[in-house]
């Protein structure tokens, strides 16, 4: 409503148009009023005009109509962010120098933040792992992922996250995932897994009579590198036929051989400089390139946008060799830098209210020694290697002893830990095939001890341990027994049985039992 100035007369259909303002003062003090069409041909009727409001209005200046009351604003964080109490810094970047990058999880949602132009995959993963409340900090990446290629692989803790990006095609559906990958520095620790001497040439002076460990000292001592040496298949432009030809990995550059392995400049053909590519592993490359096997990788220019003639796609015998051409590739690119990266992540503080159950098997079996404490003089080292044994086995038998004795107690163990505790369980994956968790078990890091529980597909009412040892991944089937009626779980036929899976998992944490090695990394998916 609004107070207009002067006398007005309003003029209804079917109501005369009245001269005395006594009448028409009455007519507006009324409340009840009889409603009509306007009469259009009336040439004397009087409208009102819209009224000019000021821009400068101050404080405490009388609104238009004191009728209405004020309606408070419900949402008052929207009109004043600053002083919002939700956090806004997701959705507006604090200053104009921050870029948006959205990162998925391996759970197909994303997480979008906002970082620095110079920010690294370090910092980035940083960020995520205080944003998702993740339990340690060392063994985190950023996946770059091709999914219509099937191109993925690992970016440094050094690469800037921005210049990566930038390289991608605005067309193309490349993604960066949130992902564990426990076996990014992995060849530090293990070179002679990941460097067999069968691949190590020895033309060089340099590396005659040298051992993995040894090349790897000198590389990161002096600079310099051995030569990588190898059968690969390779895939011929525009056509679906694989070649196999022999190649040579060199500080300078790619090299394969016309003629054979024969290593005579003349027949050496230069294929690629290690400054200007990246190294990708390629998934599911049967279906996508026909490849002979499914240890394929590929190579292509790290400047230039993704595409299909770019792209040079090489497949391995094995995982083995493929680890080794791939983990060569990134220290021959980057050296010393590398080995800057491992050494930070293994500073890289860990949270200790972690709920991770890699963080109790962090530590290298090395540093573990078998005790005794039989003796009445305290503890005791055990150095002889069968005396250690057999405590492990007498250790087992009476941890076997004490779980039976507690299983047998009335309404004790369905009440404490019920069958289905498994399924909260970050190692267990409901319904996943063997291909996928061999494929999981790949994309974390093939480490000895990685390892999963999933359901069995074939058997009923069974589950199936998938275990990574020595870049394979093994699968041992669980099977339900019966223990004197009371129904256990079993790998060993019967030898050692287990109330439920959580019981199998904390049994073989510290025992390896029929395992190749003890159970340490579990094969989780973070949700972001």
């Amino acid at each position: 409503m609004m107070e207009v100035a002067g006398p007005w007369t309003k003029v209804f259909e079917g109501s005369e148009r009245m001269e005395e303002s006594g009448v028409a003062e009455s007519l507006l003090g009324s409340s009840t009023l009889t409603l009509a069409p306007l009469v259009s041909d009336s040439p004397s009727i009087c409208r009102s005009q819209p009224i000019l409001i000021t821009s400068s209005r101050v404080k405490g200046v009388e609104t238009f109509s004191r009728s209405v009351p004020s309606i408070p604003n419900p949402f008052p964080e929207l009109c004043s962010p600053s002083n919002s109490p939700v956090l806004i810094s997701s959705l507006t970047p604090p200053s104009g120098d921050k870029h948006l990058v959205k990162v998925y999880g391996e759970d197909r949602h994303s997480r979008s933040l906002w970082v620095s132009p110079g920010a690294t995959t370090r910092e980035v993963c940083h960020m995520l792992v205080q944003t998702a409340h993740c339990s340690d900090e060392e063994n985190w990446a950023l996946l770059e992922f091709h999914p219509t290629l099937g191109l993925e692989r690992c970016l440094e803790d050094h690469e800037v996250v921005l210049e990566v990006q930038a390289n991608w095609s605005l067309k193309c559906d490349t993604r960066l995932v949130f992902c564990k990958n426990y076996a990014k520095y992995e060849f530090f620790r293990k070179p002679m897994l990941f460097f067999p001497e069968s691949m190590i040439s020895d033309s060089a002076d340099v590396s005659r009579g040298m051992t993995s460990t040894e090349l790897i000292q000198n590389l990161l001592q002096s600079g310099t590198c051995p030569e990588i040496q190898g059968f690969l298949h390779v895939k011929e432009p525009s056509r679906k036929a694989w070649k196999k030809v022999y190649f040579f990995l060199r500080r300078s550059g790619l090299y394969c051989s016309t003629k054979g392995s024969s290593k005579e400049p003349r027949h050496l053909q230069y294929v690629a400089d290690l400054e200007d590519l990246n190294v990708y592993n390629v998934v599911n490359s049967r279906k996508l390139y026909s490849a002979p096997a499914d240890f394929t990788f590929c190579i292509k220019p790290s400047k230039n946008p993704v595409r299909v003639q770019d792209l040079k796609i090489l497949c391995a015998e094995n995982e083995q060799t493929r680890t080794c051409w791939t983990s060569s590739f990134r220290l021959f690119k980057y050296g010393k830098q590398l080995h800057c990266n491992y050494q930070l992540s293994k500073s890289a503080p860990r949270s200790l209210g972690g709920t991770d159950l890699g963080d109790s098997n962090s530590k290298s079996e090395a540093s573990l020694v078998a005790m005794d404490f039989s003796g009445k003089a305290g503890g005791r080292v055990i150095q002889n290697p069968r005396e250690a044994q057999s405590a492990e086995r007498e250790e087992g038998q009476a941890w076997r002893r004490r779980e039976a004795l507690r299983c047998s107690l009335p309404n004790l163990n369905c009440g404490v830990r019920p069958s289905t505790i498994h399924k909260t369980q970050p190692w267990f994956h409901s319904g996943v095939s063997r291909k996928e968790a061999e494929r999981l078990i790949e994309k974390q890091g093939l480490v000895d001890g990685m390892f999963l529980i999933r359901e069995s597909q074939q058997h009923v009412q069974c589950f199936v341990l998938s275990l990574c040892y020595k870049l394979k991944t093994k699968h041992y089937l669980v099977i339900p027994y019966d223990n004197a009626g009371r129904k256990c779980l079993t790998m060993d036929e019967g030898v050692t049985v287990f109330a439920d899976l959580l019981q199998l998992v904390e049994f073989h944490q510290i025992n390896k039992s029929i395992l190749p090695v003890c159970l340490k990394h579990p094969c989780v998916c973070i949700a972001l």
